[in-house]
């Protein structure tokens, strides 16, 4: 079977030069009609996570239910302390709390979840936790993820980079035959694709380090853009110094 030719998106460019009449009431054309030059361009990008969440368990049995309150609250208190001086917001730090009777003890849970968008002071504020706290507490890994505002700047990127590089192929392929580019006829976004920024629930991820856990975390989007520009006259000489 004979082999299909490539759909237009997937030329480096295409250049027609035939002129064609000018349509009424057009006064000092810019462009000659139908002189046109169709472009794809193509880019690719990525976006590192912007925030981390990192939760601390804590927990006391005692016979008296004062003293097994007292004990979970005051490592409470220098928790939150401890993030608020490392200006931590009061709304990115949330407390959940479990009390019960078990036996003849009662029985206080509590876990603090603290979201960080500065890395460096996650690493301050986990490394004071784990040598204040000692064995008194559990200090999870972060969790890396994006906010729907990284992701959807990562997407607008991706297609302004796109578009910047299909316009760059078309002033390359009109400077090529001595042409001037014209204005944009048509732009279309014709393909964009995300990937990356998973969570990794094996065991092995307890056992990764930090550096490993951000690339993991890591989010990409490509984006494939198409575009019909017009085709000026023939460049004048002063306008290849610009």
């Amino acid at each position: 079977a004979a082999a299909m030719a490539p759909p237009p998106s997937r030329v480096f460019a295409e250049l027609d030069l035939a002129p064609s009449p000018a349509p009424e009431g057009r006064v000092g054309p810019p462009a000659l009609p139908g002189r046109e030059v169709h472009v794809s361009g193509s880019a690719e990008l990525s976006a590192r996570p912007d925030r981390a969440r990192v939760s601390v368990r804590l927990g006391s049995r005692k016979e008296a239910a004062a003293a097994a309150r007292d004990s979970v609250s005051r490592r409470l208190q220098y928790i939150a302390q401890s993030a608020h001086l490392h200006g931590v917001p009061e709304e990115n730090i949330t407390v959940t709390e479990d009390f019960r009777r078990v036996e003849n003890t009662y029985q206080m849970e509590a876990e603090v979840c603290i979201i960080f968008s500065d890395f460096r002071k996650m690493q301050d504020v986990c490394n004071l936790l784990v040598e204040k706290l000692g064995t008194s507490g559990t200090i999870s890994p972060p969790h890396f993820y994006h906010t729907p505002e990284a992701l959807d700047t990562l997407r607008r990127q991706a297609c302004v980079t796109a578009v910047g590089n299909m316009r760059r192929k078309a002033l390359e392929v009109c400077r090529l035959f001595g042409q001037a580019l014209g204005k944009p006829l048509l732009i279309k976004e014709e393909e964009i694709k995300e990937w990356g920024g998973h969570i990794d629930l094996s065991h092995s991820a307890d056992s990764q380090t930090l550096q490993e856990r951000i690339q993991n975390a890591t989010a990409y989007a490509s984006c494939r853009v198409f575009a019909v520009f017009e085709i000026k006259g023939k460049k004048n000489r002063r306008n290849k110094l610009l």
